[in-house]
């Protein structure tokens, strides 16, 4: 296959037909659904993620990168009273851990995960 066939691919002109896309799919180690709604930035950012070790995780400052997209986290400490949430979610993340017997990291995800299904439904 050309260049310009590939081109014309990544740039949305045409498509592969099916035999090939099948091919491609097979190639890469995806499936044919996979391979059709790929999304680099999706797929970059989890392989990153991935790699990322727990030591350089602990030294990235998490609030002030996401503070550049969700600017909130960079100002809630001088108008939230804190104190009071961190006494809740000490009360729950000590409930995961001695009724179910988690981690506290665990605990901490599933109370993360919770969250995130909460704010999903109220949306």
């Amino acid at each position: 296959m050309s260049r310009q066939t590939i081109s014309k691919w990544e740039t949305d002109e045409t498509l592969p037909d099916i035999r090939r896309a099948k091919r491609l799919a097979l190639l890469y180690g995806l499936s044919l659904d996979e391979l059709i709604s790929f999304d680099m930035d999706i797929k970059a950012l989890e392989q990153v993620i991935e790699k990322t070790s727990d030591d350089v995780q602990k030294k990235v400052d998490w609030t002030k990168l996401w503070s550049k997209k969700y600017p909130i986290l960079a100002s809630y400490q001088k108008e939230v009273e804190i104190k009071f949430y961190e006494n809740e979610l000490e009360r729950l993340l000590n409930d995961l851990e001695k009724k179910y017997r988690y981690t506290r990291l665990d605990s901490l995800l599933v109370l993360k995960d919770i969250l995130s299904h909460t704010w999903n439904k109220n949306k």
